[in-house]
């Protein structure tokens, strides 16, 4: 492999101009692992590794790719696009336990913490995933101890989401947990877009009647605007505000 100095920089090292001919899907896979959060400060022959030991798949929306009774072990890697976790009681009321963004790793795999057993996973947007198995995880984990800290990482940022959601499910008012959600989803900005109101009372754990009442109470409050599938945010504060004390 040819030496470089560490002052370059990763892309360059990962992309210059070769005399062999090039691999587009390769350099794609390459290009998703560099922009995703978990693996910055990953040498460039780690990525390399990652990257071969990685499939990369599509998946269009509304495609449910993981289900309940799945055996084998993964962990994916969200490069573009949202993926919906959630449950099914038996009397067919869904829960749902995330919506997941770009960046996102997840997955059932019980070396590091991840289950998904019993869960659904659906891609609510067009999505882009890298897929790893076990063995590959598990010998990334014991040779790169940066890769199983980062793991430890997010197991323990999933852990504090989760009792957050369930402290506002148990704790508080259904216009609390409707506030909270409208800003985690919409992710700073002022638009949430793609979410119906049955979609907004699986995440809180509520009838679709009752949050299209409580929203209805927002937008005659003039904190939001409502479309079919979009909510546009006219006062971050004031939903804020219900948030923490409603």
């Amino acid at each position: 492999m040819e030496r470089v100095t560490s002052s370059e920089p990763l892309h360059r090292r990962l992309f210059r101009p070769r005399a062999t001919p090039r691999y587009p899907e390769r350099e794609q896979k390459l290009r998703y692992l560099l922009e995703t959060d978990f693996f910055q400060g990953m040498t460039p022959d780690d990525l390399v590794e990652v990257e071969r030991m990685t499939t990369m798949t599509t998946c269009r929306r509304g495609r449910v790719f993981f289900t309940p009774g799945e055996t084998g072990e993964v962990l994916f890697i969200l490069k573009r696009g949202k993926v919906q976790l959630y449950r099914v009681a038996p009397d067919g009321k869904k829960l749902i336990l995330a919506t997941l963004g770009p960046g996102t790793v997840f997955g059932e795999m019980a070396l590091v913490g991840q289950r998904m057993y019993g869960s659904f996973a659906e891609a609510v947007e067009d999505c882009t995933l890298c897929v790893m198995s076990r063995t590959d995880v598990e010998r990334f984990v014991t040779t790169k101890p940066r890769f199983a800290l980062r793991l430890l990482e997010l197991v323990g940022r999933r852990l504090m989401d989760t009792e957050d959601r369930l402290e506002r499910v148990a704790f508080r008012s259904v216009p609390a947990r409707l506030a909270a959600a409208i800003l985690d989803l919409s992710g700073g900005g002022t638009r949430l877009s793609g979410v119906s109101h049955q979609d907004l009372a699986d995440f809180v754990g509520t009838y679709r009647e009752t949050a299209t009442r409580v929203l209805n109470e927002f937008r005659a409050a003039g904190l939001i605007e409502l479309a079919r599938t979009t909510i546009v945010i006219h006062d971050r504060e004031a939903l804020r505000q219900i948030a923490e004390h409603g």
